[in-house]
């Protein structure tokens, strides 16, 4: 076993944990891309291994999304829809429920992160115009949009790993996660508006937003490409789904009106070195043996993480500690059950909605609502977050146990 390939790992995996490298202005994408480099200059991955252990049909899939996402965005799409909902006549527990479906809808077909980065600041608007209070909806926004994208295999970046890796059907995985994800959605929507009963009014300033203006064209380009994804890989199952991402990504940048490199500034590019530092750090540690090792001495002692309680329940446990896509690849190489797919996807996302720093969505949400004078702070998130997420789970824990 290799020393150095363990010490990379725990110091990478203790980044995860706090988020930082303490001392050093490294993030966690930071902190993965530091422990590839360190493996490769350490001799301990050879380039060429290095190159191989990057799953590069993941990375391609993720890209195509955010370049559909970026379209949307650039169109005036998310501002256009959430104005035209918050300015529905409808009382405070009605409007709840239209942020709940849409941000669980749109999280479903585009990534979750994206729809809280473009809604938030124009959420926050339309509150202040109708002088109720931000708060809920905004942590409606950010509960709803980790259920939602637990629904398909594309709606987060450890639901594409995890249909990636396991080969899912994406039609398949839809019957299993849909159902306890509109589930979920409706316990969000009913544990939020009780506890916010009789307090919905109040007088927030107008804050200045920047927000693009909605392109009719722009705008329908992008959801007609939405929509053929989504039916390319219902009825298409034999088509590569990087493939057809990466297609109609190219498509969308055969633009006159906008420039590549706007759409291109949107791409989380952070995120997919993060997921290339840790495929790196994680391939490392499987050729050391370490892993095999730490699973037969987890089986000694009557924890099987491929048993489905087991897996479900490390998931929920290891997300919260490194967060749910450094846990999802963690526990990847255990996931061999026939339900392991769903298993661990719908655990790792739910129990995103714990804490702020359960979910990178969370966390979107926080400092846009910061940026406009709006804080949400760990007791007011917990306050939301720890019953939503308990009742989700449970949910989910009930309708896997029925299916399997």
């Amino acid at each position: 076993m290799d020393t150095s390939v363990l010490i990379v790992f725990a110091l990478v995996y203790l980044g995860m944990i706090i988020g930082e490298i303490p001392g050093l202005a490294l993030d966690r994408t930071g902190v993965a891309l530091l422990g590839a480099i360190a493996l490769v200059a350490l001799g301990d991955v050879p380039v060429s291994r290095a190159w191989s252990a990057v799953d590069m049909p993941t990375l391609f899939l993720l890209f195509g999304l955010m370049v559909l996402s970026a379209q949307l965005r650039l169109g005036g799409f998310y501002t256009q829809l959430t104005r035209r909902l918050v300015a529905v006549h409808l009382g405070a527990p009605g409007l709840l429920a239209l942020v709940v479906a849409a941000a669980g809808l749109l999280s479903a077909v585009l990534t979750n992160d994206i729809v809280c980065l473009a809604m938030a600041p124009v959420l926050i608007e339309g509150c202040a115009r109708r002088r109720i209070a931000p708060l809920p909806f905004l942590l409606a926004l950010a509960c709803a949009a980790n259920v939602g994208s637990a629904a398909t295999l594309i709606g987060n970046p450890q639901n594409i790993l995890v249909g990636q890796s396991l080969k899912l059907s994406f039609s398949r995985f839809l019957l299993e996660a849909g159902v306890p994800a509109l589930l979920g959605l409706a316990a969000t929507w009913a544990i939020i508006a009780w506890q916010f009963r009789g307090r919905w009014e109040a007088e927030t300033s107008l804050p200045k937003i920047q927000a693009p203006e909605f392109n009719r064209w722009q705008s329908a380009k992008g959801l007609f490409v939405a929509a053929a994804l989504m039916l390319a890989f219902l009825f298409l199952p034999d088509l590569p789904r990087e493939a057809v991402a990466l297609s109609y990504a190219g498509l969308l940048l055969l633009s006159r009106r906008m420039a590549s490199r706007e759409m291109l500034s949107l791409v989380d590019w952070q995120l997919l070195v993060l997921f290339a530092g840790l495929f790196i750090v994680n391939h490392a540690l499987q050729e050391s043996g370490a892993m095999v090792m730490a699973l037969d001495a987890l089986r000694a002692r009557g924890v099987d993480p491929a048993s489905p309680g087991w897996l479900f329940t490390l998931s929920v446990v290891l997300s919260n500690v490194v967060s749910n896509v450094p846990a999802t690849m963690l526990l990847l190489p255990s996931a061999t059950h026939s339900h392991a797919g769903p298993i661990l996807a719908l655990s790792s996302t739910l129990a995103g909605n714990l804490f702020i720093v359960g979910s990178i969505a969370n966390l979107i949400v926080v400092a846009q609502a910061k940026a406009l004078g709006v804080v949400i702070d760990y007791r007011a998130h917990a306050r939301t977050g720890v019953p939503v997420t308990l009742a989700t789970l449970a949910i989910a824990a009930g309708w896997l146990w029925a299916i399997g």
